[in-house]
């Protein structure tokens, strides 16, 4: 596929709630596959069939479902992340090996006008999505962002190592002057966050904010 969603220089509206949902692969069952999904293709099958097994009672077939996208090669990141998460709501966790890969990064800003969002996956796909509503959606047409990308990820494994999952739902944007840099993984969302200021000087945050925005720039660079 080719770089998609080449949105600058237009207007739009903010993006919405729901698309915020999607960069983080922890929808409820009801929503995942989302409408228009291809429910006859793997894994889009396997997800719906799950959903129907636990919507009749059958929690043993679903689980079952959910295993089987987790335990298949090559798939996008967040069809494991979002198996994962749905594993994790029947009570069952990923082995330690693989509990803390990172699956994913969304850095968020709040700004005066709205929201900027980037995120990035190891697939060496990423998105970015500016306050305005403007935004790129990099599904790795190239190698060209792949450097920047594995260097965001890798700075955000580090941090993962450190600090344990949120066990609670996921919180809302964060407000205007403040960024929450949240790593998703099997064993559920990492995140950190404050003022721009302060997790600009913090050594490790300021770090994973430089290398995001680098890729953001690298991304914006792409549409010119």
């Amino acid at each position: 596929m080719g770089l998609l969603g080449s949105l600058f220089g237009k207007k739009k509206e903010p993006a919405s709630a729901s698309i915020r949902d999607t960069l983080f692969a922890d929808m409820p069952p009801e929503l995942w596959p989302p409408p228009g999904a291809a429910a006859d293709a793997f894994p889009w099958d396997a997800f719906a069939a799950a959903r129907a097994h636990l919507a009749a009672g059958r929690r043993d077939e679903a689980v079952a479902g959910w295993r089987r996208i987790v335990d298949h090669p090559g798939l996008e990141p967040r069809h494991y992340l979002q198996a994962w998460h749905f594993l994790r709501q029947q009570g069952l966790q990923p082995p330690p090996a693989t509990a803390k890969q990172v699956l994913g990064v969304v850095v968020e800003v709040g700004m005066p006008k709205g929201l900027d969002m980037l995120a990035a996956y190891p697939d060496h796909s990423a998105r970015y999505y500016n306050f305005s509503g403007a935004g790129v959606v990099w599904e790795h047409p190239d190698t060209s962002l792949d450097a920047a990308i594995d260097a965001l990820l890798a700075e955000a494994a580090h941090v993962v190592a450190q600090i344990g999952p949120w066990d609670k739902e996921r919180p809302g944007p964060p407000q205007t002057g403040s960024v929450r840099l949240s790593f998703l993984t099997p064993s559920g969302l990492h995140f950190g966050q404050g003022g721009l200021d302060v997790i600009s000087r913090d050594p490790k945050g300021g770090r994973l904010l430089q290398l995001a925005t680098e890729l953001m720039q690298a991304m914006i660079g792409k549409t010119k």
